[in-house]
């Protein structure tokens, strides 16, 4: 039985593996100077002085004392409350500030928390601009994507916001649009980031992680050469050349470019300057991968077992794992991997894991077991990533019918396979001997001459079936 050669598929899920997170920035704002306010009362001046003091001194804990003490004062001052959150944040997410007390009669208010102060400050001042900047920021933090949106659009139409702060609020809505909004089914926008960024750079100086995010901007928007370009020109600048994020960032880059020898040379290196790096790790053996050197697909072996032992969890660093057994010829270590990937997907799998899992029971000569994954598997089309996939799948499909004794599951599949992909040798001599099995004469005939013809006295031992079977067929005519 001819058998297709193992394909690599470096997308979806396994692609995954190997890619950065993007990090929404988690940008301190300054603590405000209201050391000389004009409406607070005189005799809160010393208080207020303190707590300016406090806060620049980074004593947060002191600030918290004297900020929840003005606040009992002076209510519903923006100010205060959101210097208030500015402080509860910088203690943590677990810190908690007091409230004035509830008049009689009255239930207590909840203790603040940093976002609850945002609020607060925004209702008492809807024209003081940094709170929604620090809101928007908190919630971006907090993975609440559509929530943050808002909050840091509002603050860039404000007629009084700082050009700095302004310029904040953007890049953090860039990174918003860069990653999207997964529980909206809202995909990244990397026209809108890029947009973002650029009104950014107007009001305010280009930083390092602004030339990191417009990698990752080029990068979303499938421009690599602009990826590739930005991302050396961060690891150019000072106290940037060891960067893991941007060198993972240049490696997928180089990968995608099927350029496995220079991102190689880039992680060798950094890994071994940061040898717990997950990114790193992966994006290496997925380099040894795609060498096509089999000494070095060994090599991305131990690395990712390493990996798969600290991260069991990980489904992506788990599928990759999984595919270098196969391509180091260890369908039964990548089964059972592939299964309980699967397991954890039911009752809805991705398609391409349940072709992997196929091919890896192909493998292992289990074609039984392996034929009604890849009858799920190419039941939905759209939920391939690309037809390529799909056709990868309905060929499986067609080997894995065959071993069966299945030749009516053949033909369909390679009739699948045929709207995607012209026919190969051995999709040929598979439509041959299943329309022989079906007694198709005239059928068989004709494809096993076809075969013969692309075979091109390759594959020897189905050269001589085919021709020992056309002989037989004519003569029974």
């Amino acid at each position: 039985m001819l058998r297709p050669s193992p394909l690599y598929r470096a997308g979806g899920a396994t692609r995954a593996a190997a890619l950065l997170l993007i990090l929404l920035a988690a940008a301190n704002l300054a603590a405000q100077d209201f050391s000389h306010p004009s409406s607070e009362p005189a005799p809160q001046a010393a208080l207020i002085q303190q707590a300016n003091d406090a806060l620049a001194g980074g004593d947060f804990s002191a600030a918290l004392k004297i900020l929840a003490s003005l606040n009992a004062k002076i209510p519903n001052n923006p100010q205060v409350l959101y210097n208030l959150g500015l402080t509860l944040e910088a203690l943590g997410p677990t810190a908690l500030a007091p409230v004035p007390l509830a008049p009689a009669g009255q239930a207590p208010a909840a203790p603040l928390t940093a976002e609850s102060c945002y609020r607060q400050s925004i209702a008492a001042g809807p024209l003081f601009p940094a709170p929604y900047v620090a809101l928007g920021l908190l919630l971006a933090r907090s993975a609440r994507p559509a929530e943050a949106r808002t909050d840091l659009l509002a603050a860039t139409t404000l007629a009084g916001i700082a050009p700095t702060l302004k310029a904040r609020a953007l890049r953090a809505l860039a990174r918003l649009e860069l990653i999207g909004n997964p529980q909206q089914s809202t995909p990244p926008n990397s026209a809108a980031a890029a947009a973002d960024l650029l009104e950014a750079l107007k009001l305010a100086p280009e930083t390092p992680d602004d030339i990191l995010l417009s990698a990752q901007i080029a990068e979303s928007a499938a421009d690599l050469d602009a990826a590739q370009q930005a991302y050396r020109r961060y690891l150019a600048l000072p106290n940037q050349a060891n960067d893991p994020q941007a060198i993972a960032g240049l490696a997928h880059i180089l990968l995608a470019q099927h350029r496995a020898a220079d991102a190689e040379a880039l992680l060798a290196p950094a890994l071994a300057a940061h040898p717990s790096d997950p990114a790193l790790t992966a994006l290496l053996a997925e380099a040894d991968l795609d060498s096509n050197d089999p000494a070095k697909t060994a090599q991305a072996v131990p690395l990712l077992e390493k990996l798969h032992a600290a991260r069991p969890t990980d489904a992506n660093i788990a599928r990759l794992l999984a595919r270098v057994y196969l391509d180091t010829n260890h369908p039964e270590q990548a089964e059972p991997l592939y299964a309980a990937l699967i397991a954890a997907q039911s009752p809805h799998p991705d398609p391409t894991l349940l072709d992997d899992r196929a091919e890896a029971l192909l493998r292992l000569h289990r074609p039984a077991d392996a034929e009604p994954l890849l009858q799920q598997a190419v039941a939905n089309p759209d939920a391939f990533p690309t037809p390529a996939d799909f056709a990868d799948a309905a060929t499986h499909l067609a080997f894995a019918a065959a071993e069966s004794g299945d030749p009516a599951t053949t033909l369909q599949a390679l009739a699948l396979r045929a709207k995607l992909l012209p026919p190969s040798p051995q999709t040929l001599f598979l439509a041959a001997a299943a329309n022989d099995e079906l007694h198709r004469a005239a059928a068989a005939i004709d494809l096993y001459k076809q075969f013969l013809a692309a075979a091109n006295n390759s594959f020897p031992d189905q050269v001589a079936q085919a021709r020992q079977r056309i002989a037989a067929l004519q003569s029974a005519k």
